[in-house]
């Protein structure tokens, strides 16, 4: 009899411990299933009553299934991860838990985080609805053996926009441009020379820059390296793209620290000790890319999913397996303390990158995202820059007809 309600006792604590465990799933892109099956184990020897489960699409599908899933409200994962650029998108959509709410108290960890990236989370009305996991501080990859073959030093290079074209002028006569695409380098000006209180395409009130002096320089500056030949014409992803990394005729690149990752893993692993990183030229300083992780409303298990979040992008030890594991830049500044970012970095030959992207991304002046700017972005860099630069349309003109629309657009 006692054998007997022992067995039904051990049978009802298991019970109760598997109705009281959550299952979370977290919704995402790669890399990140890279790092996350590695970290995963880590957080379940603390937490062992939260299982977690990795759900990845590719980078487009995975953002048009969560603007379905946000707009039904149903299908999304507890646990999201959303890109830089459609984040403000996502916020002002509303779906997303507010995590500022003292059932979070996401506000009492902003300290501990790189500004900028804190402030592309919240919301017009200053709450944290998505919390940054990572950050791409902006930098100038070069062929170091290029470079040499110019008889240059790479600060000759960066002082200002006419060094880095007087640079691809003398490329030009060695049959290597100086960048893939003359439209990087208006995406860089336009990006990095944000006055304080504006955002990236509209001022606080929702008023139009796109014709301000900003995006003037930047489409001029792209139109002069296209003009002269100094680009390659070659678009991102492609494999064209890739070659020109693998064989040297493409001399620079514009981009965020993540792109270390992509050449020495998988773009061009047999080019190691060829390349070198740098500020990015005339002193600016900008961020390409950043992941955050947010939790739907319509998330089940919201606790066990907050508190994966909170694992994620305050623990120093998982911000520093990112970074190991795929190359993601912490976003927790008490990281860049470590011994990990002095260690030399094979691939390029040896050099500190790591603390160069450490000090970069502590200059970054926050621009908070805003509602229109995916629509501005579209219409601006993948039309009207195009325009200027394939169709030789006036500048201005361009610009003129780009504001027109984006302002039909977003009212």
């Amino acid at each position: 009899m006692n054998k007997f309600i022992l067995t039904c006792l051990a049978s009802a604590a298991i019970s109760a411990s598997a109705a009281s465990a959550a299952e979370i799933r977290l919704d995402g892109f790669p890399d990140f299933n890279n790092h996350l099956d590695k970290v995963i184990p880590l957080f379940a020897e603390t937490n062992p009553d939260i299982s977690v489960t990795y759900q990845m699409n590719n980078h487009g599908d995975h953002h048009k299934k969560l603007t379905t899933n946000l707009a039904t409200g149903s299908g999304a994962g507890d646990i999201v991860i959303v890109d830089i650029g459609f984040i403000g998108s996502f916020i002002d959509a509303g779906g997303f838990e507010n995590l500022s709410d003292a059932t979070y108290g996401a506000d009492a960890l902003a300290d501990g985080f790189v500004d900028y990236a804190w402030s592309q989370g919240q919301g017009a009305d200053g709450n944290q609805y998505a919390i940054p996991i990572d950050i791409g501080p902006g930098v100038m990859y070069y062929r170091r053996d290029v470079l040499e073959a110019a008889g240059l030093e790479v600060e000759d290079v960066i002082t200002d926009w006419d060094s880095y074209i007087a640079y691809g002028e003398k490329l030009r006569e060695m049959d290597v441009y100086l960048i893939a695409d003359a439209a990087d380098v208006a995406s860089t000006i336009i990006r990095t020379t944000v006055q304080p209180g504006e955002g990236f395409f509209f001022d606080a009130e929702g008023n139009s820059l796109i014709t301000s002096e900003r995006f003037v320089k930047a489409f001029e500056t792209a139109k002069r390296i296209r003009d002269a030949g100094l680009d390659g014409q070659i678009g991102a992803w492609t494999n064209e793209w890739y070659d020109g990394f693998k064989d040297g005729s493409v001399a620079t690149q514009l981009s965020g620290a993540w792109l270390l990752g992509h050449l020495q893993n998988w773009m061009a692993p047999d080019t190691a000790g060829k390349w070198g990183v740098s500020n990015l030229p005339d002193g600016v300083y900008g961020s390409w890319g950043g992941s955050f992780l947010a939790i739907p409303r319509q998330a089940e298990n919201k606790e066990a999913a907050w508190a994966f979040v909170e694992y994620l992008t305050n623990n120093p030890e998982a911000q520093l397996a990112s970074l190991r594991n795929i190359g993601a830049f912490p976003v927790l500044k008490e990281t860049y303390a470590d011994p990990t970012f002095d260690e030399p970095i094979e691939f390029l030959a040896g050099q500190q990158a790591r603390r160069l992207f450490a000090e970069i991304a502590e200059q970054v002046t926050a621009v908070s995202p805003q509602k229109g700017d995916l629509i501005a972005e579209d219409v601006v860099i993948n039309g009207a820059l195009l325009e200027v630069l394939n169709d030789d349309k006036d500048v201005m003109a361009a610009l003129r007809d780009a504001e027109r629309l984006v302002m039909r657009r977003v009212r």
